[in-house]
């Protein structure tokens, strides 16, 4: 879009100013961005520091799936990912009957298992993705699918639980955190401006490493 001011948030998806209700978060994110239209050259793109605070979970996430720790020693990348990908594939297939057949599943031009497979290559290879567009539906469009196959089960979901259960216990969401690793340690800053769409600031500082320590 190269609009002259943007600054970028780590909100969820349909929360531009964060959590609903809390007036003096939303002022601050306001101020701040009102505060871009100082800058004398453009363009700009700058960095919101906070992460909206974290909202009390009213019921606890219940995934019909067991996601297996990392202990280092699964395999390839493309071992791990296969197989947590085919126990959400009956998930998923009840989730989309449950919704009548709506799905978030689909923008990319492929499927969720030929982009996944794809992923799982090019880490194992060692290779950054050099599409771009296809990568950032790619991933979009997998999250989506262990989203909806994490909610098979009856009952209200908190979103923030259901991603932090995403991003701290599944192997793909540890496989797009090495993604975003691998563009933010690019000497190009092109590069590393692509790591923003790949995974929100307090997914990376939350994600663990093999041995339960905190990734940086």
């Amino acid at each position: 879009m190269q609009p002259p001011r943007a600054l970028w948030v780590t909100f969820p998806l349909g929360r531009p100013l964060g959590n609903p209700g809390d007036a003096a978060f939303q002022l601050d994110v306001i101020a701040a961005a009102l505060d871009l239209l100082n800058r004398s050259e453009g363009p700009v793109l700058e960095d919101y520091p906070h992460d909206a605070p974290p909202i009390e979970a009213q019921s606890a996430v219940t995934c019909p799936v067991s996601f297996a720790k990392d202990t280092g020693d699964n395999g390839s990348w493309k071992t791990r990912l296969g197989r947590e990908f085919s126990q959400l594939k009956p998930w998923y297939e009840l989730s989309y009957r449950r919704r009548g057949g709506r799905t978030l599943v689909g923008i990319s031009d492929q499927p969720p298992e030929q982009n996944i497979r794809v992923l799982a290559e090019q880490l194992d290879d060692g290779v950054l993705p050099t599409d771009i567009t296809w990568l950032k539906r790619a991933v979009e469009d997998i999250k989506a699918y262990y989203t909806e196959a994490m909610t098979a089960q009856p009952g209200d979901y908190d979103s923030d639980a259901l991603q932090a259960q995403f991003w701290q216990e599944t192997s793909f969401g540890a496989a797009v955190i090495a993604l975003y690793h691998q563009f933010q340690n690019s000497n190009d800053d092109q590069l590393k401006l692509i790591a923003r769409i790949l995974a929100p600031r307090g997914a990376v500082g939350a994600a663990t490493g093999p041995e339960g320590e905190k990734t940086q």
